[in-house]
């Protein structure tokens, strides 16, 4: 698993979701689509993904 870092590439809106996939070393469309998932049925997806985009430290 390598570190959380919001990347400079590959990345839709903040990029959250690649990072995610770039740590986990899975693609990035599967995690944006479980992140809309998330959205979608339990509404709270939309907060977290903005937390996530505050916490997360761009990659230099």
């Amino acid at each position: 698993m390598k570190a959380l870092r919001l990347p400079k590439a590959n990345k839709k809106l903040f990029g959250v979701c690649a990072a995610f996939a770039n740590s986990f070393g899975i693609d990035a469309t599967l995690v944006r689509v479980i992140w809309a998932c998330t959205v979608l049925f339990a509404g709270t997806g939309i907060l977290a993904y903005l937390l996530c985009w505050l916490i997360i430290p761009n990659e230099e």
